[in-house]
């Protein structure tokens, strides 16, 4: 692999895996500072909120999961390297 591409993935990598560490995390506190925002204005929809959070919080937690994919194939089997 060119020199120059090998470092270029290495910073994309980086950017991609960093990227949505943080995404995730300011979506996580959004999501729990709403969450407790509503079971506080509404107390008897607590368990149903809570139901939804976390269906939410499993979607957003796949998306650093499918990024770290992407890295990683990025990473170990680049298909721009040729």
């Amino acid at each position: 692999m060119d020199p120059v591409l090998g470092g270029y993935t290495v910073i994309a990598v980086a950017l991609l895996i960093g990227a949505g560490a943080l995404a995730t995390g300011i979506g996580f506190a959004l999501l729990g500072g709403k969450f407790l925002e509503s079971v506080a204005r509404q107390p008897e929809l607590g368990s149903q909120l809570q139901t939804r959070m976390f269906i939410v919080a499993g979607l957003l937690d796949a998306i650093p999961m499918i990024g770290v994919g992407i890295a990683m194939l990025l990473l170990f089997a680049n298909p721009l390297a040729g």
